[in-house]
């Protein structure tokens, strides 16, 4: 055999052997680390981390499916889907698998009403109810003071109440926009009301993205899902993503169904919202990665003075549709959401072209999309997302037991502090999740479920707990 044919053989030779005999391509084994590098969100100190692999994260949680976009140096590095978008089938997540974007869908929204705005069509500053034709803001005396403006709407900050939408299940009846906002059959939430004056604090509403998403169809003429197409998702070349509820037949062919806590699905595979600027965004991670790319790198579809008004933080850390940022010098954008069956979240720098996107088809999927991005941070080199690694102490039982009691936060839960098995528990509940002391005072939790919590005696001598920015004050005994 001459040098010529045994290298033609050998060649057939490694065709025929597939794809495994071939050597790993560096990208290859950057994807294998990020697959195989899952993280808690935190580690004790001394003690390696422990590295868990998606395929055994997702049979942890009772996830079906997970879709996975890596943003690497302004373009989409990598694009996998893992486990099942439909259990019963079998059928697989694939880069190319719709997911419901929950939340995630208020930022591409709020770029087609800023699309308006550069055109001349909308002003940020103005009042809505001045270009609302179908439906008005009920006016009330927190309107005297301030009005509700399509800046406020975007930044949440217009005083407006609803914070989330359940969705409308198979056969269920599926109210207009103005029923919607004011909470009239068949609408299954409460009216959509100014609370506090507009423009005087951050408050979380989805309500107020509807009086958007009216305004927007008021002032054009045109229904929300064909202005999002026009202005943003085609030129983007989002082709697969659309505002489509209740989602046609042929996107639904490749479309995650959607599962509870227990594992069941979705009755009728998904919910369908109406409420399409705060939750109806149909898309892949790598499709929404386009449009975290257009924020990244203004100039084509996205002005960078449009840009610009998106990133200028207003009350709470949050833009227009966005949240933002800064660790370590590095200022970032994000946003997370939570529909009936499915936990998504991305996350971008401002700074470079870096940044992932994660889609789940379950309610229990918040911790794995965190596990990932943190195993992603680690690869990546990101300055968010690290584990935070820390030291337990012992403490005698005597301290245990000071700290136990109901703890209420103003205007919100009661966090139930108790003592088993020689820990310390925090909960909404009688069963806690033990936590680990890292101080005399302070506690946390190795999976993340409860933030890190500190004790300490109020000015009138009582307890307080401090945890996720609020103060909670211990009931009376």
């Amino acid at each position: 055999m001459n040098s010529r044919t045994w290298i033609a053989a050998a060649a057939v030779c490694l065709l025929a052997a597939g794809p495994a005999a071939r050597a790993a391509s560096p990208l290859d084994e950057r994807i294998a680390r990020v697959e195989n590098g899952l993280l808690k969100p935190n580690r004790l100190k001394g003690s390696p981390a422990e590295r868990m692999k998606i395929a055994e994260r997702l049979a942890h949680y009772k996830v079906p499916g997970v879709s996975v976009a890596v943003i690497h140096e302004g373009r989409v590095e990598w694009a996998r889907g893992y486990g099942q978008r439909d259990a019963a089938s079998g059928a697989p997540v694939t880069a190319e698998t719709l997911f419901q974007a929950a939340s995630l869908s208020k930022g591409v929204a709020a770029t087609v009403a800023m699309q308006l705005v550069a055109q001349g069509k909308l002003n940020l500053d103005e009042d809505v109810n001045g270009k609302l034709r179908s439906w008005q803001v009920p006016e009330n005396e927190f309107t005297k003071t301030g009005k509700v403006t399509l800046r406020r709407l975007l930044s949440h900050s217009a005083g407006l109440t609803v914070h989330g939408f359940p969705g409308y299940a198979e056969g269920a009846a599926v109210p207009s926009l103005p029923q919607v906002l004011d909470g009239k059959a068949p609408a299954n939430t409460s009216a959509v009301r100014v609370t506090t004056v507009p423009g005087s604090r951050y408050s979380y509403s989805g309500g107020g993205y509807e009086v958007m998403q009216l305004l927007l169809e008021d002032v054009t003429g045109r229904p929300f899902a064909e202005l999002a197409r026009t202005l943003v998702l085609d030129p983007l070349g989002m082709k697969r993503s659309a505002y489509e509820q209740p989602l046609g037949a042929e996107r639904a062919r490749n479309a995650a169904v959607g599962y509870q806590e227990s594992g069941q699905p979705i009755a009728g595979r998904w919910h369908t919202y109406p409420e399409k600027t705060a939750a109806g965004l149909w898309t892949t991670p790598g499709e929404f990665s386009r449009w975290v790319l257009a924020i990244q790198k203004p100039g084509g579809v996205f002005k960078a003075d449009t840009v610009k008004l998106l990133m200028t933080k207003g009350a709470g850390n949050y833009g227009l549709g966005l949240g933002l940022n800064e660790t370590a010098g590095r200022a970032s954008f994000s946003h997370g959401g939570a529909n009936e069956g499915y936990r998504c979240h991305y996350f971008a720098y401002r700074d470079s072209g870096d940044g992932a996107v994660v889609m789940t088809n379950s309610d229990n999927g918040s911790d794995l999309a965190m596990e990932i991005l943190r195993s992603i941070a680690v690869e990546y080199g990101w300055v968010d997302y690290l584990p935070v690694e820390r030291a337990v102490v012992a403490l005698e039982g005597a301290v245990l037991a000071s700290y136990v009691g109901d703890y209420a936060f103003p205007g919100g839960p009661v966090v139930h502090i108790r003592v088993k098995d020689g820990r310390l528990t925090s909960g909404l509940g009688e069963v806690g999740v033990p936590l680990l002391a890292d101080g005399p005072a302070s506690f946390f939790d190795m999976d993340g479920h409860v933030p890190p919590t500190r004790f300490r005696k109020g000015a009138d001598g009582g307890m307080e707990l401090l945890a996720d920015g609020g103060v909670a004050k211990r009931k009376e005994r």
